[in-house]
């Protein structure tokens, strides 16, 4: 693997882009749980969420190395790119399953930013990570498709105009493997909401924009089918890593701002006459937790290398956003540490961030999950469930 390199060509624009969006931005977004559109308006017009889209589809073409250094860049200036990262990859299930017709509907107007594709329905109350216990079904009807059944923790429907949706089209009894009969669809919100399909915000902790969804007889037409019917598993799988690698940036870019915030804190804040940065219990947690950032991304960066090299990298990316989410939460509690009481002030921003960067010990996988995976795939420890 070579070094990392700097990628300053992409950083410095995307840093002054977010210059334009400082805290109180962000923490007026949270207080009144606002949608940052504006910010994530900014970033279509710069064209950094078209990073993956081929340039023959109007995008710029990039790798997976280079989108990660963006989202990774947007946390650590102090944003949350959350709350639109998945318009960068969520298309990816189109692009590399969908017909040429599907990818020239769609993609240019994804790119451009006309058309919003960043909300994908797969969990359910009852299935949860088991997803092939899914009982959301796609029954086949002449030219359409029936959909009936329930969704949760589908995030950012409301600020999209297309969805992916995973759906049962086989019933489980008459396909050999539980994997089989399950298929992917895309899904026009702007015909679907109201005429079929209710949506249900989910109150959350942080500013997350995230839903229920229930489905009562929706009619979709019959080309809203991504790739075969049937195969949608392996097509949900083919996403995981670039999602994994992605997010692992992200926590990278959080774990930095709380270093550096606390660092920042630390050599200014004087308690019994000294900046609390001079005690080695200030210091030796976020050294800590800095050197940990660091090696998880090294990591981050050999999946990436790995994913644009077309390198089957499974267990580099789930490991990636392992160490990351770790790496990232370490750091958020030490810097809450530092801050002390105003850590908890909503001013200092430490409490919001500390708040989001959470969510990556759960979503978009549990990191348990990931070393259930990790023992079995790669260890060949008997399988725990």
């Amino acid at each position: 693997m070579s070094a990392p390199v700097d990628y300053n060509e992409l950083r410095d624009p995307v840093s002054d882009l977010c210059r334009r969006y400082p805290d109180e931005y962000w923490r007026r977004t949270d207080r009144e749980r606002l949608y940052p559109e504006e910010f994530v308006h900014a970033l279509t017009e710069a064209g950094w969420l078209a990073a993956l889209i081929p340039e023959r589809y109007g995008g710029a073409g990039l790798g997976i190395t280079e989108a990660s250094v963006i989202l990774e860049q947007i946390n650590r200036c102090g944003g949350n790119a959350a709350a639109c990262h998945a318009q960068m990859y969520t298309m990816g299930t189109v692009l590399r399953h969908g017909s040429e017709q599907q990818k020239q509907r769609y993609l240019p107007g994804i790119a451009s930013g006309e058309l919003r594709l960043q909300a994908f329905a797969v969990t359910e109350p009852s299935a949860g990570t088991d997803t092939t216990k899914i009982r959301t079904t796609a029954v086949r009807s002449g030219e359409r498709y029936i959909v009936n059944g329930q969704k949760v923790w589908t995030s950012r429907v409301q600020h999209s105009d297309l969805m992916l949706l995973f759906a049962r089209t086989t019933p489980m009894d008459q396909v050999a493997k539980k994997t089989e009969g399950l298929s992917v669809f895309l899904v026009d919100l702007r015909q679907a909401v109201g005429d079929g399909l209710t949506v249900i915000p989910i109150d959350t902790m942080i500013n997350h924009e995230t839903n229920e969804l229930y489905f009562d007889d929706l009619e979709i037409p019959g080309d809203s089918l991504i790739g075969e019917e049937g195969r949608g598993f392996r097509y949900l799988l083919d996403g995981l890593n670039a999602e994994r690698i992605l997010i692992a940036a992200e926590c990278v870019g959080d774990g930095d701002w709380f270093v550096e915030r606390a660092a920042g804190y630390a050599r200014e804040r004087v308690v019994f006459d000294r900046p609390i940065g001079q005690n080695q219990g200030i210091q030796f947690p976020l050294a800590r937790a800095y050197a940990h950032l660091r090696a998880a991304d090294l990591m981050r960066y050999r999946a990436a290398e790995m994913f644009d090299g077309g390198v089957a990298c499974g267990a580099e990316a789930n490991m990636a956003k392992l160490l990351a989410a770790d790496a990232s939460w370490e750091a958020a509690n030490a810097a809450l540490q530092t801050h002390g009481g105003y850590g908890f002030a909503s001013e200092y921003d430490v409490e919001r961030k500390f708040r989001e960067t959470r969510l990556f010990q759960v979503a978009p996988i549990s990191t348990n999950l990931i070393l259930s995976y990790i023992a079995e795939h790669i260890l060949g420890l008997p399988r725990s469930f």
